[in-house]
């Protein structure tokens, strides 16, 4: 399937693929691999932009179904997706990728506050540029944090790395008949609740026309697949 050439994206991973094999937390050995194929992209010319969700270190809304208050559980994993954000910068700048993170929360410390115009400035110096903290308030998932930050970066694509190759009609981890879709559009995913991401990261999306592919970022190397069109990857665009 070929795919457009893309400019700036923006590549979404969830937390939890930050585990590798551990049970929590992070593996230093496999950040520092997908480190390397995130490197690899910016070499081809690629401007990018990163934001990682905090479900290997806490997750607000299994915090909150445990009786934890909901926006004191979702800053929880605010902080989660900082820590994140700092653990791939440092494995990206070890191989001598500039990198700045973002934190939609103010952490003067150990990280810049998002500012678009500086964001803009760092892609355009050749920076990666890492958001985290989500949107910043309770209630919001890093899946709309990632749409928010595509749609200000005005972004390609938006790039979905998980722990499946694509969408599917059915959940393929309990349905072996379930089919995989080569493209979709986003309100075939929100009516028929496909769970590619959440409903108001999909919405976003289809409101500012960034296509969101969606691919496995476990099966090494295919980041670099997905990018040049020959890699198991489902995009969902418009008149898909």
């Amino acid at each position: 399937m070929s795919v457009p050439s893309y400019k700036r994206i923006l590549l979404k991973l969830s937390g939890e693929v930050l585990m590798g094999e551990q049970q929590f937390g992070i593996d230093t050995d496999y950040v520092a691999r997908l480190a390397q194929e995130v490197k690899d992209a910016r070499d081809s010319g690629l401007q990018i932009c990163l934001v990682i969700g905090g479900g290997n270190i806490f997750r607000g809304m299994a915090g909150a179904a445990k009786g934890m208050d909901r926006a004191q559980a979702d800053y929880m994993g605010m902080l989660a997706t900082v820590m994140n954000a700092l653990a791939m910068q440092n494995a990206l700048e070890q191989l001598g990728v500039p990198t700045r993170v973002q934190s939609a929360v103010q952490m003067d410390q150990v990280c810049e506050p998002v500012i678009r115009r500086r964001a803009e400035r760092h892609l355009e110096k050749d920076r990666i540029v890492i958001f985290a903290a989500g949107v910043g308030a309770p209630y919001f998932t890093t899946d709309s944090g990632a749409a928010l930050r595509a749609a200000e970066m005005r972004c390609d694509a938006l790039l979905k790395g998980t722990s499946v190759d694509g969408v599917y009609d059915a959940d393929p981890k309990k349905d072996s008949a379930a089919k995989r879709y080569e493209t979709v559009d986003y309100d075939t995913v929100l009516a028929d609740n496909l769970k590619v991401m959440d409903a108001s990261a999909v919405a976003l999306c289809r409101d500012n026309n960034i296509p969101i592919v969606v691919f496995s970022i476990r099966e090494q190397g295919n980041l670099a697949k997905v990018l040049s069109g020959e890699g198991t990857q489902t995009i969902v665009k418009k008149d898909a």
